[in-house]
């Protein structure tokens, strides 16, 4: 069995002495096979508290949903058994560097909404100088299932693709819901997102339809970015319509048809986000994290939390614990 915890960061950052954290998660619930595989066996997270990790497991597929809740650098590597793909829904730093054997290494600022292939046996490493919480996901895939041969898999970093993007959030929300009523599903998904990986690896096209009368890739991409770079303050629809170089009246009907909800939709569910990272941190009373996230009074916040889940602020901090 390959030991990840010890797994040492290389290249530059090893070379400059520049002092820096070693991050590896923690290892995700054994997926159950009919035989006894060799655990999956995630990279571990150190220090444990720097992040917030949810993990589900079904056969031959290991799901880690994970958020930072500290700005400060990290560091973490790993060289697996096991194919990992990894979700950036939220990715930016102000420094660092990401090294996938095989490709050049990147020091790419933002790569929000960007997928990272990395197959088994294949090193890999990420430091961070974070601008924005990470939040991502791991799927961690059995490299022997025959469909998903590793000489039929190369490398991927920073990327995208449609159709393996939306198989992978759909994964995540049945790794969120942690249901094992679900696993029929799951497992179909992980099917899906198997040969996914496959078509990848033949270069074939990625089938991403257009959605009819929604924003372009350029213009999802933009809208989204500015938003979560101004979460604490008012975003006016003329600004995003600006953005996306499209009247207010055309862009609200395309942004919903893009994104499922409305404009302030979106921008108070992403505000909801960040608070849920803030409220992680025992230090940071209620009051501050409203104001943090520019509401002007708590009661508002907390109306506003509770209509996107169903609990309190306070509620769901005592449920973190």
């Amino acid at each position: 069995m390959i030991s990840l915890a010890k797994i040492a960061p290389s290249g530059p950052a090893a070379a400059s002495g520049t002092s820096s954290r070693l991050i590896a998660f923690p290892t995700p619930p054994v997926p159950r096979e009919p035989a006894h595989p060799e655990p999956f066996r995630a990279p571990s997270l150190r220090p444990a508290d720097i992040a917030r990790r949810q993990s589900m497991a079904w056969p031959g597929l290991s799901v880690d949903n994970v958020q930072v809740t500290r700005h400060e650098p990290f560091e973490y590597g790993f060289r697996a058994p096991f194919h990992v793909l990894i979700a950036y829904e939220h990715g930016s730093r102000v420094a660092g560097e990401t090294f996938l054997e095989g490709l050049p290494r990147s020091s790419l600022r933002d790569f929000s909404r960007k997928l990272t292939f990395v197959p088994a046996a294949t090193r890999f490493h990420e430091r961070q100088t974070p601008r924005a919480l990470l939040r991502a996901t791991f799927f961690y895939i059995d490299a022997r299932r025959p469909v998903l041969a590793p000489e039929a898999l190369a490398p991927r970093l920073f990327f995208e693709d449609g159709a393996l993007w939306q198989t992978a959030q759909k994964l995540k929300g049945l790794a969120e819901a942690g249901s094992t009523a679900n696993t029929p599903y799951a497992e179909t998904l992980g099917t899906v997102l198997r040969h996914e990986l496959v078509r990848l690896g033949r270069g074939a096209p990625p089938p991403e339809p257009p959605i009819h009368g929604g924003l372009a890739g350029w213009q999802r991409r933009s809208v989204a970015q500015y938003i979560d770079e101004n979460l604490a303050q008012p975003i006016s629809l003329a600004a995003l319509a600006d953005r996306a170089r499209l009247s207010p009246f055309h862009f609200a009907r395309a942004f919903k048809q893009s994104f499922g909800v409305p404009p302030h939709r979106y921008h108070t569910n992403r505000r909801i986000e960040q608070a849920k990272a803030l409220l992680a941190l025992p230090a940071r009373s209620v009051t501050e994290i409203a104001l943090d996230m520019g509401f002007s009074e708590t009661s508002s916040f907390s109306a506003a939390f509770r209509k996107v889940t169903r609990q309190t602020p306070t509620e769901y901090r005592r449920n973190l614990t």
